[in-house]
């Protein structure tokens, strides 16, 4: 028996956009039945996309100027000898159209994130990053901690900082691997740890355009802690479902170890 496909973020993207197929929408559904979690994130995003569609209507009810209207242009190209330029053209449109109104899905995805680029808003997006991938047991990283060294190369690559792996060790947490991560604000780099029980908990790294140089700070969205701050232009935010007095000393060793490489 073939096991089932594992949940990606693609899968819940596709569920909000609805674009899956039935039998795949079922099976998505049926992974968010058991992690309330993800539903919580894929709720806020429906939310936004209806949100969203509600206020584009009046636009798309909107008749099309005559000089615009497509069968006017192609009629036109025609006329010029043109037509085979203009279905070219044509379809370039309808993918640039089909793209931006998936974008504009997508931009839900951190429904709740501050406007700003900010520790705010680095806090919100580990928070929602581990909320997708902390509690996805068979593919949670995509680079095992075997393969640090090309974790950390690809990381620093997309991100332009030099990166380096904290050891947690000293706080029971063992190095699982990591992956790149999209966020509002640009790619960045996630790193995952678990203890001996199974808990995890993960470290998210981005450039930052401000908040540039800012102290810790303690942040909680429901069962999730963490500690967030910026060193030279770089952020940090770890996150995990610990209490925030055991989550404060392993924040302060990931900052330490960052400091001697950026």
């Amino acid at each position: 028996m073939i096991p089932p496909r594992p949940i990606s973020e693609d899968d819940l993207h596709g569920f909000v956009d609805e674009v899956l197929d039935g039998a795949r929408r079922s099976e998505v559904q049926a992974y968010l039945d058991t992690h309330p979690e993800v539903a919580a994130q894929v709720a806020a995003f429906q939310r936004q996309r209806d949100a969203l569609r509600a206020a584009a209507a009046p636009i798309a009810d909107e008749p099309i100027p005559p000089h615009l209207n497509l069968r006017h242009l192609m009629d036109a190209r025609r006329r010029s000898g043109e037509w085979r330029s203009w279905r070219s053209m044509a379809a370039a449109v309808l993918l640039l159209v089909a793209g931006g109104i998936g974008g504009w899905s997508m931009r839900g995805q951190m429904s709740e994130v501050p406007e700003n680029n900010g520790i705010a808003a680095l806090a919100h997006e580990a928070a929602y990053t581990f909320s997708v991938f902390g509690t996805d047991r068979a593919h949670s990283v995509e680079f095992g901690a075997v393969d640090k060294a090309e974790l950390v190369n690809w990381i620093a690559s997309r991100i332009g900082r030099t990166v380096a792996v904290p050891d947690l060790t000293a706080a029971g947490y063992v190095f699982m691997g990591g992956r790149v991560v999209a966020t509002p604000h640009g790619p960045a780099g996630l790193l995952m740890y678990s203890n001996d029980q199974g808990q995890r908990l993960a470290v998210l790294m981005r450039p930052m355009a401000m908040d540039m140089n800012t102290r810790m700070a303690a942040h909680s969205f429901g069962d999730l802690q963490g500690f967030t701050w910026a060193s030279r232009g770089t952020g940090f935010s770890l996150v995990g479902v610990a209490p925030a007095e055991l989550l404060h000393p392993i924040a302060n060793a990931v900052r330490q170890q960052e400091k001697s490489v950026i």
